[in-house]
């Protein structure tokens, strides 16, 4: 039998969604502020669970964390047409329900009201286990953290220092993930680069720290040979543009990660501007125009329960531009500097 951390095995383990009980392994693990308790007879499964979440750290938000469940259920034989890689996810919601759905065999359930999900796959998806996790199992504890906790779910990065953090938001492509990278390689707490949450009420930020995704063009700009070995061996991933990534896990770092949520002091639009002035990597967004910039790089947040509440904190926080300086190591000191509550060196409040 898989021995997994943190785990139990269960004699007769419900089914939330009905259908009798059946003998199954569970495992529990705190993320994003909640109390979360896989449950499945596949072992299979629970290890894509472990691999994703285990050692992740265990954060806590200053409220009652909610037990959510989610059962993962394996359908034996094959159901995917030929190809290389599994059809993608089509979204379905009402009467309270999310439903991300591949095809009759693959898919996920979602009930916030219940605090509950069910995942379902067949044996040919054992193949993709990156689209497995990420599009069903991360889909599931991203949706079910979100709804039952009130966060405000964010495509950004973050990094921090001493329990305070800076957000770094912009389209793709404009070096977000490279800036929080080097951030965990020279010194700051590595929070999230892909996938945030924020509690409005505090502004804390929590994440599932556990990957950075890297292209291999930016393993020049990574100057520790040790860094750029751990980077270049670990697994390739493809996403469902086309675009191949390194997925280097984070927890096997010599980095630091954020052992709790950060207290967000700042946030940057990161742009792949250069700055005239090496000095002054910072440029202020006009206050006036922070609402509508937040709302055109965040079109999914902007809809979501909290966002009126997060973007009038931002707005009185103010926020920067973060241009490229002739190093990336300039940028993260720009962010070590807000970090520290100074302002960019040339900046005036506009």
């Amino acid at each position: 039998m898989t021995t997994h951390p943190q785990s139990a095995v269960s004699e007769l383990c419900a089914d939330p969604f009905g259908e009798g009980f059946t003998r199954a392994l569970s495992v529990h693990k705190q993320l994003l502020g909640a109390r979360f308790h896989f449950e499945s007879s596949s072992h299979v499964l629970l290890d894509l669970v472990e691999a994703a979440y285990g050692d992740v750290p265990p954060h806590h938000l200053p409220c009652v964390a909610p037990e959510l469940h989610i059962q993962l259920r394996l359908v034996p034989g094959g159901h995917l047409p030929k190809g290389d890689e599994p059809p993608p996810v089509q979204m379905q919601s009402g009467m309270g329900w999310l439903c991300g759905v591949m095809d009759a065999a693959n898919y996920v359930v979602i009930s916030p009201r219940q605090r509950q999900a069910l995942i379902v796959v067949s044996e040919d998806m054992l193949a993709f286990p990156y689209h497995l996790r990420y599009e069903l199992i991360e889909f599931a504890v991203f949706v079910l953290a979100a709804r039952c906790l009130g966060l405000v779910p964010l495509h950004g990065a973050c990094v921090g220092k001493d329990g305070r953090g800076v957000l770094l938001l912009g389209n793709s492509g404009a070096g977000k993930t490279t800036l929080a990278l080097h951030g965990l390689l020279h010194g700051l707490s590595f929070l999230a680069e892909d996938a945030l949450f924020v509690q409005p009420e505090s502004m804390l930020a929590t994440a599932v720290t556990n990957y950075v995704h890297v292209k291999s063009d930016a393993l020049r700009l990574i100057d520790d040979p040790g860094a750029r070995r751990w980077i270049s061996e670990s697994p390739v991933i493809r996403r469902r543009s086309g675009v191949e990534k390194f997925e280097a896990d984070v927890r096997r770092s010599h980095g630091q990660l954020a052992a709790s949520p950060l207290k967000l002091v700042g946030a940057v639009f990161v742009c792949a501007e250069r700055a005239d002035d090496p000095a002054a990597l910072l440029r202020p967004v006009p206050r006036h125009a922070i609402a509508a910039r937040l709302q055109q790089d965040q079109p999914y947040a902007a809809g979501q329960g909290g966002w009126l509440l997060f973007q009038q904190a931002l707005v009185e926080m103010g926020m920067y531009e973060l241009r490229r300086g002739a190093h990336l190591r300039a940028s993260v000191e720009a962010v070590s500097r807000l970090l520290d509550g100074a302002r960019g060196e040339g900046c005036r409040d506009v």
